[in-house]
């Protein structure tokens, strides 16, 4: 038996391949203020922050950002969510995790989270939801995965966190947390995996 009590996940890139649609919205903000699509490396930036930070990294000049935030204030989000993929074995691990392990979410999405889980019928497989609007700082700031730990009254030895990108691990690392690197060898973590389904090796999961 695993002496984890917590199987926390972050959003982005883990449970949902997001990075086409997170792409195009963001592009469709500023086409609809006559600027050009993101380049890659703009891209990579707004993907792993939270959508305040991203529009301040996009639209640098304070005008141009007051508009950009007014244009995403009266855009729906609802396409964009229903253009992402969920991680094929995401449902089937949640199932066997649950009700022997509580189960969080840590993601720097803000306003957009509630729709997704809606949207994809899985905010009943989660105990806890920490997203950017619920800590004073979102990753890579280890706020998010304290909250797990006070929320559950768990050592951080207890909380299994599974992240894809170097906020994660910042953040994982801050707040003493082991980390499982989804998809990325570049990450330092306790594990390596490339399917949700791996997770199953390493709690033991029959």
């Amino acid at each position: 038996m695993s002496t984890y009590k917590v199987i926390a996940f972050d959003c982005d890139g883990v449970l949902f391949d997001t990075a086409e649609s997170n792409r195009t919205y963001y592009n469709a903000i500023r086409n609809q203020l006559g600027m050009p699509d993101m380049t890659e490396e703009q891209f990579c930036f707004a993907h792993m922050h939270t959508v305040q930070e991203s529009l301040a990294y996009l639209f640098k000049d304070p005008q141009a950002l007051q508009k950009a935030e007014a244009v995403k204030k009266q855009m729906s989000y609802a396409p964009f969510v229903t253009a992402m993929k969920m991680e094929p074995a995401l449902i089937p691990l949640l199932k066997k995790l649950r009700p022997t392990y509580k189960t969080a979410i840590a993601t720097n999405r803000s306003d957009s989270m509630p729709t997704l889980l809606r949207e994809h019928d899985i905010t009943p497989y989660f105990d806890l939801i920490v997203s950017a609007n619920d800590v004073p700082r979102p990753k890579p700031c280890p706020d998010q995965l304290l909250r797990l730990l006070d929320y559950f009254k768990a050592s951080p030895h207890e909380v299994l966190y599974v992240g894809d990108s170097k906020v994660d691990e910042t953040a994982a690392k801050a707040a003493q947390v082991p980390l499982v690197a989804y998809d990325n060898k570049s990450l330092s973590a306790e594990y390596h995996i490339r399917s949700l389904k791996e997770i199953e090796d390493i709690l033991g999961l029959q």
